[in-house]
């Protein structure tokens, strides 16, 4: 077998052994003594030298088992030809002692130094040929016997014949023998290596090797029992491993992470299927192969690094499969045949990692915009977390929370400030509150603060260790609470003692609530009106004393499902003559309420005034009708009247005595007063007809306001009054009806002449004002008290009130009316002992003609 043959020190060993025999044989013969002597020694030290090399090689040989540790022997024969060579050199040494004795003694000394390392050197050897069984067969060029060294089990004695195969054949098996001579005699002949493998008589196997040194042929024997065994051995232990192997690879080809092994220069010889389908290739084959890689140049060259300095490399890496990103669990692992990685995909983890920490984070500022005040302590009591509510509910600074303060150390710095509630065994309430760390269910507290606030605890104990506080402020709630139940406690009883009858229906019909007042209204049996009872049987009993249509009308609003409902009121009239006003109102999540109001009494004082309203308003009717007719009645004889007492006056009718004459300007003057009063008449009835128009047109100011000067003078000079005018330069002209304004103004005018004093001045003033002319008549009279003040438009309110004459009361009311025909107002500014002034306001364009207020 080429991985058993010998090394090249033990065939120089051997070469050296047959070389050094065959000299030790010529000198026993006499041929040529000195000159075999100093060849013996010189054939000695190979011998020695190779003895020394074989000791290097035949020992690690040994320790793996090899045959070629086996023993080398003819260690007498070697004896012997060293003491040949002793004797030989000894003869020499003699000769030369005669010629040289002080070289001679030199030789002597190295002889003896030589001979001792000589026979050192072969007892070494000799125990080195020993190591184990083996046979060496040396053949000199010569017919003679073959020279056996070492032994074998189950081989004895020598070769008998010259070519020794006599006594193989004693030993060996006759196809071994043919075979054997056949290798022997060419190598003998034609120097032709063999390594064969024979067998015993008794199935023993051996190898043979034959080599050739100079003349020499050497056959060497080596028994293969042993190795036989261990080659089963190994054989089995290789069929065992490559099973275990296997199994191994189909486990991890069933696996779902990506596996590989290397081989020693690091590539590829080996891969799962799991890394097959990472990077896309069709079998193992191909990524051998084509070298496949899973990661980046540069996440190999770190796993090389780190491996190399380690003799493991554990991260975590990323890579692109499928387009997409992945993070891997790598574990690669160095030997001295390569090395095997495994990566795990972790990428669902990571995002599952990456989530929670989303979803802690969301969690934290979502519990940080509550009002409620959380914080979170771990198994050793220690503040992991709080949100801003927690902080702001105790007043804590935010950088002594953040140094992760105990749960007990809260508590005591809480009752040191004043801020829990007093308990008379505090170690022993702060005890109960933190046995919420040992407690499986969640716990709740109630704490009453010194301040007034109340707060809902609730310790909410975790599955790993560590307690969730929750601190609810509820005073406020407390409160509202509080006051709802009073407000519905009032409400209640202001139900109950109102007049008004009230009843809430539910969505379902039914009543919620109803006050005493509702079954008294409408008679209703006591356990009729409860909460409860539906409407239909409410409907069933008042049918029979109100209008059927009415309340089918409330059943359908109540139980109705309309998508948009709408109150009604209204009056009804129950058998009895008592009337009820109703109001049906919708409220928020499907309920109504009806309300009802007894309102008898004033439906028929309403009644009654309607009644009256109209005579009231037929009265006035007539006197309207009475008033226009005795108007236009009385004109034609008074204008009669006035004819024929200016006729009487004239001197063609004769001549009249003072008397006469008095009488007829009395009945003048009496006249013209009298028309006067018949013309206002006509005029305010006309306007309340609203039948009058107004002869819109340009009305000059300046000419206006000297005809009513004009028309008024007689009076003025007759109580000594004087008249001053102001008006506004360039006030110019607006449009209206002139005759009415002319009339205003006189009427005015005379109001004005009526209560001045003797000797006084009457003012009358006009300006323009934006989109206004405004004229005022002022007087120095007594001015007009508050109670004339709101009766001094009415008609037909004559007033003293220190006046020279008692009219008809018709004056300021004509002015009232034509100003407001022209869309105008009119205003009075009086005092006591201050005079009067009463403005007037005509707009630049007469905007309407609407009636004037009376």
């Amino acid at each position: 077998m080429p991985d058993e043959c010998p090394s090249r020190g033990v065939w120089e060993y051997i070469s050296a052994y047959a070389r050094t025999r065959g000299t030790y044989l010529a000198l026993i013969e006499g041929k040529g003594l000195r000159r075999q002597a100093l060849r013996a020694g010189v054939a000695a030290s190979a011998l020695f030298s190779a003895t020394a090399a074989s000791a290097q090689v035949t020992g690690p040989l040994a320790q793996i088992s090899t045959p070629f540790g086996a023993s080398l022997g003819a260690f007498e024969i070697i004896q012997f030809a060293m003491f040949l060579g002793a004797m030989g050199a000894a003869l020499l040494s003699a000769g030369w002692l005669i010629r040289d004795r002080g070289k001679i003694a030199e030789e002597n000394a190295t002889l003896r130094a030589k001979f001792a390392d000589l026979s050192h050197t072969a007892q070494r050897s000799e125990a080195l040929l020993n190591l184990k069984d083996q046979r060496i067969v040396v053949w000199d060029g010569t017919d003679r016997k073959p020279e056996v060294v070492g032994a074998l089990p189950g081989t004895s004695g020598a070769p008998q014949d010259r070519a020794g195969f006599l006594a193989f054949g004693l030993w060996l098996r006759a196809d071994s023998v043919t075979a054997f001579e056949r290798a022997v005699t060419a190598l003998r002949e034609r120097a032709q290596s063999f390594d064969l493998i024979v067998e015993t008589v008794n199935g023993t196997p051996l190898e043979v090797q034959g080599r050739t040194s100079g003349s020499y042929a050497i056959a060497r024997f080596v028994s293969l029992e042993g190795v036989q065994a261990e080659r089963a051995f190994l054989k089995t232990e290789n069929r065992q491993l490559s099973e275990a192997l296997a199994t191994l690879r189909g486990l991890l080809d069933a696996l779902d992470m990506t596996v590989w092994t290397r081989d020693a220069q690091g590539r590829l010889d080996w891969v799962n299927k799991t890394y097959v389908k990472a990077v896309g290739a069709a079998d193992v084959a191909e990524v051998v192969a084509q070298g496949h890689e899973l990661f980046g140049t540069q996440a190999r060259q770190r796993i090389e690094r780190e491996r190399a300095a380690q003799a493991c490399f554990h991260d975590r890496l990323s890579t692109v499969i499928g387009g997409d990103r992945h993070m891997f669990e790598v574990t690669d692992v160095a030997c001295a045949a390569g090395s095997a990685g495994v990566a795990a995909n972790v990428s669902e983890i990571e995002q599952v990692r990456e989530e929670l920490q989303r979803t802690v984070r969301s969690h934290a500022e979502t519990l940080d915009q509550l009002n409620t005040a959380v914080a979170i302590f771990d198994t050793d009591m220690k503040l992991q977390f709080f949100n801003q509510a927690f902080a702001k509910l105790w007043a804590f600074d935010t950088a002594f929370l953040d140094t992760r303060p105990s749960n007990a150390l809260l508590l005591d710095r809480l009752r040191s400030e004043g801020k829990l509630p007093e308990q008379p065994e505090w170690r022993r309430w702060k005890d109960s509150v933190l046995a919420a760390y040992r407690a499986v269910d969640p716990q709740e507290h109630w704490w009453h603060l010194p301040d007034g606030r109340i707060l809902r605890v609730v310790a909410n104990p975790h599955p790993n260790g560590g307690v969730t506080w929750v601190f609810e402020n509820l005073t406020e709630k407390f409160d509202l609470e509080s006051r709802y139940n009073t407000l519905i406690r009032v409400q209640g009883e202001t139900l109950d003692h109102l007049a008004e009858g009230v009843a809430v229906f539910g969505s379902d019909g039914r009543i919620r609530l109803s006050n005493p007042a509702f079954a008294t209204l409408w008679s209703l049996p006591p356990n009729l009106a409860v909460e409860g009872t539906h409407i239909s049987a409410i409907r069933a009993f008042c049918e029979t004393v109100s209008d059927p249509a009415l309340w089918e009308n409330f059943v359908a609003t109540v139980t109705g499902f309309a998508d948009k409902r709408e109150g009604e009121a209204g009056q009804t009239e129950l058998a009895a003559g008592t009337i009820l006003s109703y109001a049906l109102v919708p409220l928020p999540q499907g309920q109504t309420m009806l309300t009802f109001v007894d309102v008898t009494d004033t439906v028929r004082v309403e009644r009654a005034l309607k009644d009256k309203n109209e005579a009231l308003e037929l009265a006035d009717q007539i006197k309207n009708d009475f008033v226009q007719h005795v108007s236009y009645e009385l004109r034609s004889p008074l204008t009669n009247i006035i004819g024929f007492t200016e006729l009487l006056q004239t001197p063609s009718f004769g001549e009249l005595n003072e008397r006469q004459r008095e009488y007829l300007d009395h009945i003048g003057t009496s006249s013209s007063v009298l028309l006067t009063i018949v013309n206002d008449i006509l005029d305010l009835a006309t306007v309340d007809a609203g039948i009058m128009e107004l002869d819109i047109d340009e009305v000059s100011i300046v000419d206006t306001v000297a005809a009513a000067a004009d028309r008024i003078g007689d009076r003025l000079r007759e109580h000594n009054l004087f008249l001053q005018i102001d008006l506004a330069p360039g006030i110019g002209s607006f449009r209206g009806d002139a005759n009415r304004v002319r009339q205003v103004l006189f009427n005015l005018l005379s109001n004005a002449a009526n209560y001045a004093p003797e000797g006084s001045t009457i003012v009358l003033s006009g300006r323009r004002e934006d989109d206004e002319i405004v004229f005022s008549v002022h007087d120095d009279g007594p001015g007009m008290p508050k109670d004339v003040l709101d009766t001094v438009f009415k008609r037909f309110q004559p007033r003293n009130n220190g006046g020279r004459r008692r009219g008809a009361g018709l004056g300021l009311s004509i002015v009232k009316s034509f100003v407001e025909l022209h869309g105008g107002s009119v205003a009075i500014h009086t005092a006591a002992n201050k005079g009067t002034t009463v403005v007037c306001r005509f707009p630049v364009e007469a905007r309407t003609f609407r009636a004037a207020a009376e």
